[in-house]
């Protein structure tokens, strides 16, 4: 069985975690992780903890480690998460912008988001976004 790293909270934390405990405007992602810091300061291990509260050992690991490195603070926020990659590159943008901006299309007045897909090879509806991107 593997054992969580120790947590000994000072007098204040210990009064400021109840206190939220306490809370009923605390958001319940919060208080969950506030009851999480509470129990590991009150000695139990991660599997406990989880059987306690229905949860898994890994999310009890998590918000154990995370309360260690940034204290109070890191139980409020989840950690920001990288997204996904953009299918439309900036530069290809630029083209669309560019080729929008400096030349006519063929038997038009002005580009349309179909005559600039077709002359760019992509959906229309991801030359609606190319331009959003611009704006």
């Amino acid at each position: 069985m593997q054992i969580g790293p120790a947590i000994t909270l000072s007098s204040d934390q210990q009064a400021a975690l109840e206190q939220w405990a306490r809370s009923l405007s605390l958001p319940a992602q919060v208080f969950e992780r506030v009851r999480i810091v509470l129990l590991a300061a009150a000695g139990q291990q991660d599997k406990q903890i989880a059987n306690a509260m229905k949860i898994t050992p890994k999310k009890v690991s998590r918000w154990r480690s995370r309360f260690l490195t940034l204290g109070m603070s890191g139980l409020q926020r989840d950690s920001s998460r990288p997204g996904r990659s953009p299918k439309i590159t900036a530069s290809f943008v630029r083209r669309v912008v560019n080729l929008t901006t400096r030349q006519k299309p063929p038997n038009a007045a002005h580009w349309s988001t179909r005559n600039m897909a077709r002359a760019v090879s992509i959906s229309e509806a991801a030359c609606v976004v190319s331009a959003a991107i611009t704006v």
